[in-house]
């Protein structure tokens, strides 16, 4: 099967989706949310509300079928009007003893919420790439995929069958690859960076040759040739594209290669080396403490020590 650098990516970021809840809502009401460092989903699957975020980003409404995906750990309201007075989550919550908290007189509003547990690492290389929010729209043909998964997850809330926590878990995280996806399709202006790259048409042959062998000694010549650009062209298209150089863009890649082995195991530093396509493991350890900003010994130490 061909080198999929997305899924690479989504693999290397060892994302971990769990369904937090559900918030069914009617009448006059508001809620207000704090910023929260996981990445969270909110799903629409009955009704409507208004978003209200921070003074630079105007309320929008949410409807059936939306889903936003909420990147930036900012506090935040939904409500039947923007001039509800909201009450805290926490406070609501207290006073529910399921996984469904109620607000207000009435039904007429559910939604679905969930989060995607990464690490910091990771957390942080998603935040470099998207927006503060990404909001996809239930009428929108791409987000047909995502109108499925809303009602599965509503059968398996509502029919509560074996395996429920599992399979929701799964589809929240199908739902996290196709928000992903439709970001990348219908985006303008993407700042430059991974996810950019990924979704350039142009780039696409040379990350996958990158992805597929990543340990190869790649020159700027096949590289460029893949793209059908000149060596000039490829380079300066590639970081206006990438943010940054084609050879760093492989040095990163490698190295967070070797940040996920030296989690997982005790490979020997000789072997990892190797495998990446270093000479040496002098020269691995230089260009991982380059690069991370700590050396393989380091990296591995903390792993171990850090708390369970």
């Amino acid at each position: 099967m061909p080198i999929d650098p997305l899924s690479d990516f989504l693999q290397l970021l060892d994302a971990r989706a769990v369904v937090a809840g559900g918030l069914v809502a009617g009448g006059d009401w508001a809620v207000a949310f704090p910023g929260a460092e996981q990445i969270k989903f909110w799903g629409v699957v009955r009704g409507g509300c208004w978003h209200v975020s921070d003074e630079d980003t105007a309320p929008f409404r949410l409807v059936q079928g939306d889903v936003l995906l909420r990147i930036a750990p900012r506090p935040a309201r939904l409500c039947s009007d923007v001039d509800v007075p909201p009450v805290w989550l926490a406070d609501v919550r207290a006073a529910n003893s399921d996984a469904v908290t109620h607000v207000g007189k009435g039904d007429d509003f559910f939604l679905i919420g969930g989060m995607v547990e990464l690490g910091q690492e990771s957390e942080r290389l998603l935040r470099d790439v998207l927006p503060p929010f990404v909001h996809v729209r239930g009428d929108s043909p791409e987000a047909e995929p995502i109108r499925w998964l809303l009602g599965q997850l509503l059968q398996e809330r509502e029919n509560q069958r074996p395996g429920q926590s599992a399979a929701s878990a799964q589809l929240i995280q199908l739902m996290f690859v196709h928000v992903l996806r439709v970001y990348m399709a219908s985006a303008e202006g993407m700042p430059a960076g991974w996810l950019r790259a990924l979704n350039d048409a142009r780039l696409a042959p040379v990350l996958r040759m990158m992805h597929a062998d990543p340990a190869r000694a790649w020159t700027l010549n096949e590289l460029a040739s893949a793209s059908s650009m000149s060596r000039a062209g490829f380079a300066a298209y590639f970081n206006k594209v990438a943010g940054i150089a084609p050879m760093r863009y492989l040095t990163e890649w490698r190295m967070r290669l070797a940040q996920r082995t030296l989690a997982e195991g005790r490979v020997p530093l000789a072997r990892l080396a190797e495998s990446l396509g270093y000479a040496s493991e002098s020269a691995f350890s230089h260009a991982f403490k380059r690069v991370t900003g700590r050396s393989p010994t380091m990296r591995r130490r903390g792993v171990a020590d850090a708390p369970t």
